[in-house]
């Protein structure tokens, strides 16, 4: 499904570099977290990026190599980075080949928060693609996390047809995947701290729009909605964990 991306018209950014040049300069990319934003990945070009055979579609960004982003990452077989550091953290959602580092590896399905401070040099034998978000962690977030979704516990939602896997809580932060049987309907909320998503399967929707996969919402804090899937899906949800005004 490949619909073109949709920006909510007040969100702040420049064009990211074009296709095969090297972030030399900042870039600011939908990176007003006051403002709603809805980003179809899979129509987005392909970015360079400092490693070779590694390449990235930005959804947000706010710097230059180093910067507070979120990006899927796409490691072609025998792609590697050079031992770095990630002062702010890093969150990692495998979604399809494998990831490994010299901590372990970690498959499709794997969930991995790099805590502030972290440093690893990630590479893979065969080829994988990531959702990666950076330098949004608080820096007394120091937990590693490790979860392989195919293996982990999920739970009955709050609402029939509803099924949720916690991945990692902060403060008021929250990092879930939740699963919409076909049908489902949700209730009517706010969100303090605003909302996330990224929808890895199925069709996500609410009053506001139908989102496919590879969709990114990002919803400001107190913004509202009332979600549901027809279809089904598979989300990736953080909550809590953007600018309060």
């Amino acid at each position: 499904m490949n619909a073109a991306p949709v920006r909510s018209p007040a969100s702040s950014h420049r064009s990211p570099p074009g296709e095969g040049l090297p972030m030399t300069t900042a870039v600011l990319l939908n990176a007003d977290h006051r403002q709603r934003c809805v980003v179809h990945s899979h129509a987005l070009d392909w970015q360079s990026s400092p490693a070779p055979l590694v390449q990235r579609r930005l959804l947000e960004r706010d710097g230059g190599e180093v910067a507070r982003a979120t990006s899927v990452v796409r490691y072609e077989p025998g792609a590697r980075f050079a031992s770095h550091g990630h002062a702010l953290g890093e969150e990692i959602l495998v979604l399809e080949g494998c990831l490994h580092d010299e901590h372990g590896r970690y498959p499709a399905g794997t969930y991995l928060h790099n805590p502030p401070g972290s440093a690893h040099a990630p590479f893979s034998p065969e080829g994988c693609v990531l959702l990666v978000k950076l330098r949004h962690m608080d820096p007394r977030d120091l937990a590693r996390v490790v979860v392989n979704l195919h293996e982990a516990s999920w739970y009955p939602g709050l609402v029939p047809g509803l099924s949720v896997l916690p991945l990692h809580d902060f403060e008021g932060q929250h990092t879930a995947m939740v699963r919409w049987a076909p049908g489902t309907f949700f209730n009517p909320h706010r969100h303090y701290g605003g909302e996330e998503i990224f929808v890895l399967d199925g069709v996500f929707e609410d009053e506001h729009g139908r989102y496919p996969a590879g969709s990114w919402l990002r919803s400001p804090h107190l913004s509202q909605h009332q979600p549901f899937s027809r279809e089904g899906c598979l989300i990736f949800v953080k909550t809590g964990h953007l600018q309060l005004e």
